[in-house]
């Protein structure tokens, strides 16, 4: 995948965000699009060798339409200025994603703003043993690499069904269950950037089957 050119289309369709300047280089979107997909194929089959109960999901499965939807977010731009794709992607399931662009590039993975069942599923296994997710979260070296929970709105109050002064009241609290780590462009450029996408999967991958089972139960 040449992640350079990549970036090179991304940057001149930031600058002519317009169907018409898409419809002259849609040649050049194409063919970045297919070269993208087959690295995905190849990210698949590297990830599937990680973790047993890794689920395949091929490249055109994953990737993610570069049209924004303007139905909902009327204002955005027509065109994204990332490609973006889930990885490991089962039914009802956090997956791992992987987002290239020319504001930010990114490998993330959980449940972001999930439906209400999946939400109090997720809410169940933490009051039942919060413990065990604190701990994914304190390791150090989770720690380093994405911080802690992504920050996304939180109820003010508990939620319904948990106390107040509930011991994990502050995870419970999160409507967004997920992780970042952001990624440099140079990181993206550099040879090495399948083994920076292993060690960030691994790392992630106790948080991810944590919420996993709490949502499947």
């Amino acid at each position: 995948m040449d992640f350079h050119n990549l970036f090179d289309f991304l940057t001149a369709l930031q600058q002519n965000n317009t169907k018409e300047w898409m419809d002259t280089n849609r040649k050049w979107y194409r063919s970045l699009r297919e070269d993208f997909i087959v690295w995905l194929d190849d990210l698949d089959l590297t990830m599937a060798q990680l973790d047993d109960d890794y689920y395949p999901t091929p490249g055109k499965k994953g990737i993610n339409r570069i049209n924004n939807n303007l139905m909902f977010h009327p204002h955005k731009p027509i065109y994204k200025d990332h490609f973006g794709a889930g990885l490991d992607k089962a039914p009802n399931s956090a997956d791992f994603y992987i987002e290239v662009g020319v504001k930010q590039c990114l490998l993330a993975g959980g449940f972001w703003r999930p439906d209400a069942k999946t939400l109090r599923s997720i809410r169940e296994g933490i009051d039942y043993n919060g413990e065990e997710f604190q701990a994914i979260l304190d390791k150090p070296s989770f720690k380093k690499l994405f911080g802690g929970l992504y920050e996304d709105e939180k109820l003010t109050n508990a939620p319904k069904g948990f106390a107040n002064d509930h011991p994990h009241i502050e995870l419970l609290r999160n409507k967004t269950f997920a992780v970042v780590h952001q990624l440099s462009k140079e990181e993206v450029l550099r040879s090495d950037f399948k083994e920076k996408i292993k060690v960030v999967y691994l790392e992630m991958l106790p948080f991810r089957r944590y919420l996993n089972h709490a949502a499947s139960v």
